[in-house]
């Protein structure tokens, strides 16, 4: 691991006029900050995109129906056909009691992949017109989910939010699921990012520091890092720092499997392994002030096996 080399990383600070970079103005307020750090994505994405543009940028999938809830907005009725496919990559292989104590820790490492299908308009059983929308998980997590009350409520409660978000919807939390149909109307296939190889699901990696870099009680606080991976070919991490209110001295360093963070004052020292080669160059960093969160975004040197 120390034979990569490291690379220092900007900093740049969001929605705090006294520390932002030069391609900030002053004038930029609290709701600019999540469209600086997309912004900072879709450069990276732009960038990974230009050198592998003989990657398939996607692959049609023909979900399988497995039930149906309705609830409804202030447009009318709408339906959603949660549905399953193989082609969808599975989330971590957590216990019950590791994600209930994960949600209950307000951690973000528990992520389920899900395909968000366009909308469709269709009858009821009464003939009346709806909205339907068809979400897909993976095929064996679906079948999971059929043994659990609560995990079934959790993706039911994630897919409405991911609609709500994809779509600008306000649907009502409260549902019922249909007893006798799967479905409503038909499943249509969608369009998933493809994969040349399936990659690691890397969730929780706070843990996985170099030896070296262990700390006695009264030294720098290690903060939380979380990983995962946004697509084949870009890693994200967040690194929770509630102690601070802005870049101020910060450092980064990246190398392609290390990542390096100190605080100002000594408050946090992180030094962590990545199990992926990284292109430290193309990488992008942004403190989200109002998260106090660290976010950074790295594309990946080759895709993982």
């Amino acid at each position: 691991m120390c034979g990569s080399e490291l690379r220092r990383l900007d900093v740049w600070a969001m929605a705090n006029s006294q520390l932002l970079a030069p391609e900030l103005s002053e004038a930029e307020t609290m709701g600019a900050e999540t469209a600086r750090f997309e912004e900072l994505l879709l450069q990276a994405s732009k960038e990974l995109q230009q050198a592998q543009t003989t990657r398939p940028e996607s692959t049609q999938i023909q979900p399988q129906p497995g039930f149906c809830i309705k609830t409804n907005s202030s447009e009318g009725k709408v339906f959603i056909n949660i549905c399953h496919s193989a082609s969808i990559p599975p989330p971590a292989d957590v216990t019950e009691d590791e994600l209930l104590q994960m949600l209950e820790e307000d951690q973000a490492g528990f992520r389920i992949p899900m395909s968000l299908g366009e909308p469709h308009a269709e009858l009821d059983a009464k003939g009346q017109g709806c909205t339907a929308y068809d979400v897909a998980v993976n095929s064996d997590f679906y079948r999971r989910m059929q043994n659990s009350d609560f995990l079934r409520e959790l993706v039911i409660t994630i897919a409405r939010e991911g609609l709500e978000d994809k779509y600008s919807l306000q649907l009502n939390p409260e549902w019922r699921m249909l007893k006798n149909r799967t479905f409503l109307g038909s499943i249509s296939q969608q369009n998933i990012r493809s994969r040349q190889r399936p990659g690691p699901r890397i969730q929780e990696l706070g843990n996985l520091d170099s030896p070296d870099s262990r700390r006695d009680e009264e030294g720098p606080e290690k903060p939380h890092l979380n990983l995962w991976l946004e697509a084949p070919d870009l890693l994200l991490a967040e690194i929770d720092l509630p102690k601070l209110d802005g870049a101020l001295g910060l450092s980064l360093e990246i190398g392609e499997n290390r990542l390096v963070m100190r605080g100002p004052q000594q408050l946090y020292h992180l030094d962590a392994y990545i199990p992926l080669r990284v292109n430290s160059d193309e990488s992008r960093a942004a403190f989200h002030r109002k998260r106090k969160q660290l976010m950074v975004a790295m594309p990946l040197l080759s895709v993982p096996s």
